[in-house]
Protein backbone atom coordinates (compact mmCIF):
# COMPACT_ATOMS: atom_id res chain seq x y z
CA UNK A 1 0.00 0.00 0.00
CA UNK A 2 1.42 3.42 -1.05
CA UNK A 3 2.16 6.44 1.43
CA UNK A 4 -1.46 8.25 2.20
CA UNK A 5 0.58 11.58 2.48
CA UNK A 6 3.73 13.49 1.05
CA UNK A 7 7.38 12.21 1.99
CA UNK A 8 9.13 9.87 2.14
CA UNK A 9 8.04 7.02 4.01
CA UNK A 10 9.20 6.05 7.14
CA UNK A 11 11.53 2.88 7.79
CA UNK A 12 13.03 1.77 11.05
CA UNK A 13 16.27 0.17 11.04
CA UNK A 14 16.25 -3.41 11.78
CA UNK A 15 20.40 -2.91 13.45
CA UNK A 16 22.37 0.14 14.81
CA UNK A 17 25.95 0.27 14.55
CA UNK A 18 27.25 2.71 16.50
CA UNK A 19 30.65 4.32 18.07
CA UNK A 20 31.24 5.20 21.84
CA UNK A 21 29.28 8.88 21.41
CA UNK A 22 26.03 7.11 20.88
CA UNK A 23 26.83 5.30 23.68
CA UNK A 24 24.45 6.80 26.71
CA UNK A 25 21.55 5.04 28.44
CA UNK A 26 19.03 7.56 27.19
CA UNK A 27 20.33 6.67 23.04
CA UNK A 28 20.44 2.37 24.44
CA UNK A 29 16.78 2.87 26.10
CA UNK A 30 15.08 4.51 22.96
CA UNK A 31 16.53 2.29 20.55
CA UNK A 32 14.87 -0.49 22.98
CA UNK A 33 11.93 0.96 23.38
CA UNK A 34 11.66 0.88 19.42
CA UNK A 35 12.44 -2.41 19.31
CA UNK A 36 15.95 -1.68 17.04
CA UNK A 37 18.74 -3.94 17.80
CA UNK A 38 22.19 -1.97 18.51
CA UNK A 39 25.51 -2.87 18.91
CA UNK A 40 27.29 0.04 20.73
CA UNK A 41 30.44 -0.19 22.69
CA UNK A 42 31.01 0.75 26.19
CA UNK A 43 32.43 4.26 27.47
CA UNK A 44 35.86 3.47 29.86
CA UNK A 45 33.84 5.83 32.21
CA UNK A 46 30.34 4.17 31.82
CA UNK A 47 32.36 0.78 32.92
CA UNK A 48 34.00 2.06 35.98
CA UNK A 49 30.98 3.57 37.32
CA UNK A 50 28.52 0.43 36.36
CA UNK A 51 31.45 -1.38 38.52
CA UNK A 52 31.77 0.90 41.19
CA UNK A 53 27.86 0.32 41.76
CA UNK A 54 28.55 -3.66 42.55
CA UNK A 55 25.61 -5.62 42.01
CA UNK A 56 22.79 -2.22 41.22
CA UNK A 57 25.52 -1.49 38.27
CA UNK A 58 23.54 -3.92 36.22
CA UNK A 59 24.57 -6.32 33.60
CA UNK A 60 26.99 -4.51 30.83
CA UNK A 61 24.82 -4.53 27.53
CA UNK A 62 25.18 -6.75 25.03
CA UNK A 63 28.16 -6.21 22.69
CA UNK A 64 28.77 -8.21 19.40
CA UNK A 65 32.14 -7.95 18.65
CA UNK A 66 32.43 -9.56 15.00
CA UNK A 67 29.63 -7.49 13.87
CA UNK A 68 30.85 -4.00 15.47
CA UNK A 69 34.18 -4.95 13.10
CA UNK A 70 32.28 -4.72 9.97
CA UNK A 71 31.59 -0.65 11.05
CA UNK A 72 35.11 -0.03 9.68
CA UNK A 73 33.80 -0.92 6.49
CA UNK A 74 31.00 1.39 5.93
CA UNK A 75 33.12 4.37 7.96
CA UNK A 76 35.89 4.01 5.10
CA UNK A 77 33.38 4.39 2.37
CA UNK A 78 32.68 7.77 3.59
CA UNK A 79 36.20 8.88 4.34
CA UNK A 80 36.88 7.94 0.66
CA UNK A 81 33.77 9.53 -0.60
CA UNK A 82 34.65 12.28 1.52
CA UNK A 83 37.94 12.81 -0.91
CA UNK A 84 35.89 14.25 -3.25
CA UNK A 85 35.88 18.13 -2.74
CA UNK A 86 32.07 18.80 -4.10
CA UNK A 87 30.54 15.62 -1.90
CA UNK A 88 32.60 16.86 1.18
CA UNK A 89 30.78 20.37 1.23
CA UNK A 90 27.58 19.29 -0.46
CA UNK A 91 27.75 21.95 -3.65
CA UNK A 92 25.10 20.64 -5.77
CA UNK A 93 21.66 22.62 -4.99
CA UNK A 94 19.44 19.55 -5.45
CA UNK A 95 19.16 16.49 -3.93
CA UNK A 96 19.45 14.43 -7.40
CA UNK A 97 22.38 16.08 -8.51
CA UNK A 98 24.19 15.53 -4.91
CA UNK A 99 22.48 11.93 -5.37
CA UNK A 100 24.29 11.68 -8.76
CA UNK A 101 27.44 13.22 -8.00
CA UNK A 102 28.16 10.27 -4.92
CA UNK A 103 27.04 7.54 -7.37
CA UNK A 104 29.74 8.83 -9.83
CA UNK A 105 32.26 8.96 -7.21
CA UNK A 106 31.40 5.19 -6.34
CA UNK A 107 31.63 3.70 -9.84
CA UNK A 108 34.61 5.54 -10.05
CA UNK A 109 35.87 4.53 -6.93
CA UNK A 110 35.12 0.84 -7.79
CA UNK A 111 36.18 0.75 -10.74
Amino acid sequence: MPRPGPGRPRVRPAHVLGDKGYSSRAIRTWLRRRGIAHTIPERADQIRNRLRRGSRGGRPPAFDRQLYKRRNVVERCFNRLKQWRGIATRYDKTAESYQAAVTLASLLMWA
